[in-house]
């Protein structure tokens, strides 16, 4: 192999990431055929079929594995060389960005977002991924680009952005039978809860410090996303323990009543994380900029 052309390397990367052809054109901001085209080159240089399509998309055959890191070296170490800078313009920039978050951080930041983007960039695309065990791979990979929420398996490794402290709350129907006024330590042991059965760090540090502490909570619906539990809260009689930003949200929204909770748990920090490799890119940056505006407007509880 003498020469081969950096956009077919790009495609390379590009499928790798997104699993998809289609995906690579609108990574790399191509038409499908375009990309199609530059995998029949990259078959016919490498004599492989580098990808072939599973029920999971296209995946890379040994040698296309093989080929990945040091594709991305080589891009790397040529827009080095080359000085290249991307420039980044919101207004008309037609980009989408893929961020993983949790479902109150939908609740919560969606809106805004969304209102803020068709002001000042409405050709923005986003998407959102769940978050899963499988994030840090997602961002060194550049399937996604930012991670929000409390995420302690990212503290080493990539850079962070702290947005807020969050603190948890208690909530019942504004109509349950014996809590009207307060809630007390002898509510919290004797009455039912709703708790979250997903493996998410919040409902993780709760679990963990009511066991420390050896309170005794009487579990009867498990469920697997904080917004689920409190809208059946509403019609029952049932505690949950969520994020107080959650409770700001749905307060006034429902026949719902918050409390404090009856003993103390600690708070924790709801951050932005992001993999070295996009960490200069502009519009990357642009993203974290206008996510931080949002979500620090106020201090923290």
């Amino acid at each position: 192999m003498n020469t081969i052309d950096i956009r077919l390397l790009q495609v390379l990367d590009a499928i790798y990431r997104t699993r998809s052809v289609t995906g690579a054109a609108t990574a790399l901001d191509l038409g499908q055929p375009a990309v199609s085209v530059a995998l029949s080159k990259l078959r016919q240089q490498f004599g492989d079929p580098l990808f072939v399509r599973t029920s999971k998309g296209m995946e890379p055959t040994p040698l296309g594995e093989g080929l990945v890191r040091p594709v991305r070296s080589a891009l790397e170490a040529l827009e080095v060389v080359l000085g290249h800078r991307d420039t980044f313009e919101p207004a008309t920039s037609e980009r989408t960005f893929r961020i993983c978050m949790t479902d109150i951080s939908q609740l919560v930041l969606l809106p805004k977002l969304w209102a803020t983007l068709r002001a000042t960039a409405p050709n923005i695309r986003i998407e959102i991924i769940p978050l899963t065990k499988d994030i840090a791979r997602l961002l060194e990979s550049g399937e996604a680009d930012l991670a929000l929420g409390y995420l302690p398996q990212l503290e080493a490794g990539f850079y962070q952005n702290v947005l807020f402290v969050q603190h948890f709350v208690c909530m019942v129907s504004a109509h349950h039978p014996r809590i009207q006024h307060e809630l007390t330590l002898h509510h919290f042991a004797s009455e039912d809860h709703a708790v979250i059965s997903s493996s998410g760090s919040a409902p993780l540090l709760i679990d963990q410090e009511i066991a420390r502490m050896g309170i005794k909570r009487k579990i009867s619906l498990k469920i697997p996303n904080f917004i689920g539990a409190a809208l059946v809260v509403e019609h029952t009689d049932l505690i949950i323990t969520i994020p107080s930003r959650l409770g700001d949200v749905l307060h006034g929204r429902g026949a719902l009543r918050t409390f404090a909770v009856p003993f103390q748990l600690p708070q924790y920090e709801v951050k932005q994380h992001w993999h070295e490799r996009y960490h200069n890119d502009p519009g990357s940056q642009w993203l974290r900029r206008v996510i931080a505006e949002l979500l620090t407007t106020r201090p923290a509880a």
